[in-house]
């Protein structure tokens, strides 16, 4: 009877332990961030009007180049007809309107990063948020993001060991 009693009880604290540990059980999970944020809606009309912005510059950088082009090649024909002082003045021309077209790029480039970043970053921001509910709802540990070699989510009970490591290594700042 002792040791039925004694065998029920290991079976109970067996199978209780064990249902204890499967509660206590967390999961890692993954996503691919960029896969998520290419399919957002707000992300493809984003994109829309960054491409939108782009070609405006390029069609705008176009004309320069042409009109560059053309000065250029009749500065070529006809230079060794030119008056020195009309020489000068047109090789002056050409150069200022290479420093207008480098400027130009400058500016353009500029603007569609800033754009990328005013459209861009509410997103990748929205997804972050997102990816952190998400965590904390389904009782993740960690979530990685495949897109970029990065954990995307640590759970908020998570324990930082950084001040034992430097205590271990005897670094006190």
């Amino acid at each position: 009877m002792k040791k039925l009693i004694l065998i029920s009880f290991f079976i109970f604290s067996f199978l209780f332990a064990g249902n204890i540990v499967a509660q206590t059980v967390q999961q890692i999970a993954f996503l691919n961030s960029n896969e998520i944020l290419d399919v957002m809606p707000q992300k493809i009309e984003a994109s829309k009007t960054i491409n939108d912005l782009n070609q405006k510059y390029k069609t705008e950088l176009k004309v320069m180049q042409n009109d560059y082009n053309k000065k250029y090649s009749d500065f070529i024909s006809y230079q060794n007809t030119m008056a020195d002082n009309i020489r000068l003045r047109r090789m002056q021309e050409l150069y200022e309107l290479e420093r207008q077209i480098n400027d130009f790029m400058k500016v353009a480039q500029e603007d569609i990063q800033n754009q990328e970043k005013q459209l861009i970053e509410p997103l990748r921001q929205r997804l972050k948020d997102t990816i952190y509910q998400v965590g904390v709802e389904q009782g993740l540990i960690c979530i990685y993001d495949l897109a970029n070699p990065a954990i995307a989510f640590v759970t908020p009970t998570a324990v930082d060991v950084t001040p034992l490591v430097k205590q271990k290594l005897g670094i006190r700042k």
